[in-house]
Parts: structure tokens; C-alpha cells; sequence
């Protein structure tokens, strides 16, 4: 097997689970309190560092306060902070509560935040500037695996954020799984960088929660700089790092990379977006001591559902690897010929559904298994491809961009006639944001107009960066559908706007 499957049993419906997991996030926090209670647990980059007795008493105080303004179990609480110890104080904080936290993306636009809390029913927000809530501690004990912990919105095809339904268990299983897969050690001072957004389920599931979990310490950038990203690995010691292509593409690039010191890193993934092949091999050599791995998941699998272990980073980089030990995976409806189908996945990570919304719950969550609108190819030998992506979205550094929100954002403003987005392959970010327009008769398009209207209804990373303006109708199927493929091959970018 390449990966540890011991001690894992199966449920009446097939669904893979761990045998032996604590019985909730809090279970999990207490543990490495009691191991390591005067070791660090945060260390925020240029600010504040606290250890784990600190770190528990705070988030314990906090706890106590919501309970105090009447926060009850099963309550949802939004974080709409930035990275920093606050946050972390904040998620755990809700945990001791029993409420659920909702993470909130920092980028969206003030619509998007409105429509979240409006959708989860928020009781309470975490907000910019505001004094974290204080009060006689008080940590729940009743929480159990299948209850809820948190809820991470991504964006809908329909233009909509949707809300995936994260228990106690989905957690705990990324939680174990981590330590299985690359494999990271239980119990040997992890110290790892945080740089990427604690709202994605990459930086909080497997970053910040199995670091805590083991009584490691996570280091958190505030704000993401590449020259701070890259001493931070210095000066804090970092030997484990997770990111996104993007992040590493930059700092690989910077003039002075051979100045730092990384042989202190000992395991690097990456994941979140297309990876080029020639990536993971200047990867391999900036990092020679470091094992690496490419993980893919969705917001719906609580994060990495496949992994790549180190020893085929170089021979298969352009594979997300094998399924996790509690993870199956299939393909539905796969070609006769090239054996591609929409990649679908089961296990214990899988999250309950979206919040408050029943039918696209049902459509992609059937019998057990997810349908992730990838589109897939499995070799004989198990390693899995995501070859093309059935739902129509951009992945820009990490983030993802549904094409048909920005295309009926753009088509509101009055000079546009009908619209088209499409990723603009980038070697730092994977994609960037495309948008071809067709003009109303007798109209004249202004890109940075376009660009400055869609900032209203956007958030910043949704707004295309790329703009072409054609006379001539979009390329359209008799269905009158837009036929994308014809427009990538023929659209000439140029130079991005910004």
C-alpha cells in the first residue's frame, strides 16, 4: 500500500472512517495542552507569540464571553478577520462554545460577506478592530464527531456562495490523515508557515489544525510579502510548508533566493492549483532536504483528498496522486476512449452538504459519493489526473472563479452586448481571469471601465485582468451555448490591465 490504512473500519454504507480519533476538536487542542502546555502553539509573524496553556486560557475567555451574549450550541459565528492569532483564537473560541464557526473570505465584496451571514444566520460576527469577546471560561465537553464545527462557504455556479457542512470527524480525518501521507511526525516540533488565507481549508484543516493537534507550532504570516515569507523561514526555524503554486513560483524567482537558508525544511506540499511539471523540479532542488508532495480536495473533502508522495514527484508531477487511507475514488460515466468521467469521491472527510441548500445538496452528494465536477483519468496503477474541469471556473492562484458570476456581473453594465470568461494561462498563478466582450451596437468598450464597474459587484480577485473586445458574435453551439474552446485557441490577450 502507499499509504499507512491500518485501524480503519467502514459503515453500512461503505464510507472508510478512522478507528481511533478523538472525540472532537477540543478533545484534540486538550491533548497537546497537556503534553506541551509552555510550548509555543501561534507565533504571529511581527506581532504576538503565545504557548499552548496561554493559547487555551484565551480561547476558553472567549468562549466564555459569547456564552455570555448569548451564544448557544449550534450557533453560527462568522470570522471575518485577517490572518493572525486573533483568528485562531477566534475559531477555537467558537469551538469551546459548541457553535460553528464560518470563516469568512476576506476578498469577498460587501454583498458577498452580506449574503453569508444572511444565509448561515450568523448570531455573532468577528469583526476588524472589535475587542474579542471576554468572559469567565468555559470550554463545552458534549461536542461530538458528527456534530457540526464549521461551515466554509465557495462560490456556486449559480453566482452564490454555497456553505459546506464541516463536522468534528471531517476535521479529525484530515487531522490523521496528514500524518499518514507525507508522513509528518506526531510528536517533533512542527513548525510551520502559514501564508496562505486561514478562511481556505487548506491553511486551517491541514496547516493549522494537525499542527496544533501535535503540539507544533504554527507560524503565521499576517499578510502575504514574499521577501517576509521567505526570512520567516530562517528566522522561525520553519521546517514544514504548505502553499499554493503561485507562492512558491515567486519566491523561487526572487534574485536573492540563494541568500536564505532552506535546508531546514523537511516537508513541503503544494496543491490548490495547476502545477507545471518544471515547477516541482526547481522545487526539488531549492528544498533538498524537504520531502514533497502535491495534495488536491475541495472545500466538500475538508481539503486534501488525494496526495503524491515524495518518491513520484518527479517521475508523475502532473498526477495529484493516490487516494488518502480513508478516501475512494471513482469515475462517472468515464469515456470508452480516453477513460476520462467526472472524478467522484467518498470518505469520512466528505462533508455533510451545503447549508440551506437541499437541492444542490442532492445533486452533488449521491448515495455516499461526491461529485466534484472535475474531470479525471485513474492510470492502471492508481495514480489519479484531473485532466479538465467540468464546471466552468478559473483556478487563479488558489481561488476560485466561477466564469458565468463574473460573465453576468460584466454583462449588467450597459455597454456590454454579450460576454465570455476564460482562464488566461499565467506561470505564477495557473490562471487569471479573461473576459472577452462583444459590444451593444453602437457602443464603445473602456476595459478599465469594465474593470472599475466590476469592482462593485466583485470581489477583487474575480475582476478580469485580461479584456479583449471583439466586433463579431461570440462562437455559440445551435443549443446557443458559448463554445469556449474556439475562443481560447483564438483570442489574443496582450498585456493585463493591472
Amino acid at each position: 500500500m502507499i499509504f499507512d490504512t491500518s485501524g480503519i473500519h467502514r459503515d453500512e454504507q461503505g464510507i472508510a472512517h478512522y478507528d481511533k480519533l478523538p472525540a472532537s476538536l477540543i478533545d484534540l487542542l486538550r491533548r497537546s495542552v497537556e503534553l506541551v502546555p509552555q510550548s509555543e502553539a501561534v507565533v504571529e509573524v511581527g506581532g504576538r507569540r503565545i504557548h499552548y496553556q496561554q493559547f487555551w486560557d484565551a480561547a476558553a475567555r472567549i468562549a466564555g464571553g459569547l456564552k455570555a451574549q448569548g451564544i448557544n450550541p449550534k450557533d453560527r459565528v462568522t470570522i471575518q478577520l485577517g490572518n493572525g492569532l486573533d483568528w485562531c483564537l477566534a475559531f477555537w473560541g467558537i469551538q469551546m462554545t459548541g457553535a460553528i464557526a464560518v470563516p469568512v473570505n476576506t476578498r469577498f465584496s460587501p454583498a458577498e460577506v452580506v449574503y453569508v451571514v444572511n444565509d448561515c444566520g450568523a448570531r455573532f460576527s468577528f469583526l476588524p478592530g472589535a475587542p474579542l469577546p471576554d468572559g469567565e471560561p468555559f470550554v463545552i465537553e458534549s461536542l461530538q464527531r458528527d456534530d457540526l464545527a464549521a461551515i466554509f462557504y465557495t462560490s456556486g455556479t449559480t453566482g452564490f456562495p454555497k456553505g459546506a457542512m464541516t463536522t468534528h470527524e471531517n476535521f479529525l480525518s484530515i487531522f490523521e490523515s496528514r500524518f499518514r501521507i507525507v508522513p509528518l511526525p506526531r510528536e517533533s516540533g512542527i513548525r510551520t508557515l502559514i501564508s496562505i488565507p486561514l478562511f481556505h481549508v487548506t491553511a486551517c484543516n491541514a496547516q493549522f489544525l494537525p499542527c496544533l493537534g501535535s503540539g507544533g507550532t504554527a507560524v503565521i504570516l499576517p499578510q502575504f510579502e514574499v521577501q517576509t515569507f521567505l526570512q520567516t523561514i530562517n528566522a522561525e526555524r520553519i521546517n514544514q510548508i504548505t502553499s499554493v503554486p503561485a507562492i512558491y513560483w515567486l519566491a523561487l524567482n526572487q534574485a536573492n533566493f540563494k541568500d536564505f537558508d532552506t535546508s531546514n525544511v523537511r516537508w513541503l506540499s503544494y496543491g490548490g492549483a495547476p502545477m507545471p511539471p518544471e515547477l516541482v523540479g526547481r522545487i526539488v532542488e531549492a528544498f533538498p532536504n524537504a520531502r514533497v508532495g502535491n495534495g488536491f480536495g475541495l472545500t466538500e473533502t475538508s481539503s486534501v483528498s488525494t496526495f503524491l508522495p515524495h518518491e513520484f514527484a518527479r517521475t508523475n508531477p502532473d498526477s495529484v496522486g493516490f487516494p488518502i487511507p480513508i478516501v475512494d475514488v471513482d469515475l462517472f460515466e468515464p469515456d470508452a476512449e480516453t477513460g476520462v468521467g467526472e472524478l467522484l469521491i467518498r470518505g469520512s472527510n466528505v462533508v455533510k452538504g451545503y447549508w440551506n441548500k437541499p437541492e444542490a445538496t442532492a445533486e452533488t452528494f449521491v448515495n455516499g459519493w461526491l461529485h466534484t465536477g472535475d474531470m479525471a483519468r485513474i492510470s492502471p496503477e492508481g495514480f489519479v489526473y484531473i485532466v479538465d474541469r467540468k464546471k466552468d471556473m478559473i483556478n487563479r492562484g488558489g481561488e476560485n472563479v466561477y466564469c458565468v458570476e463574473v460573465e453576468n456581473a460584466l454583462a449588467a453594465h450597459p455597454a456590454v452586448f454579450e460576454v465570455a470568461v476564460i482562464g488566461v494561462p499565467d506561470k505564477m498563478m495557473g490562471e487569471k481571469v479573461g473576459a472577452v466582450i462583444v459590444p451593444r451596437p453602437g457602443q464603445q468598450i473602456n476595459p478599465n471601465d469594465v474593470t472599475s464597474f466590476a469592482r462593485e459587484l466583485l470581489a477583487d480577485f474575480k475582476v478580469p485582468q485580461f479584456i479583449v473586445v471583439r466586433d463579431e458574435p461570440l462562437p455559440r453551439n445551435p443549443g446557443g451555448k458559448v463554445l469556449k474552446a474556439p475562443l481560447r485557441k483564438e483570442t489574443i490577450w496582450g498585456k493585463p490591465l493591472r
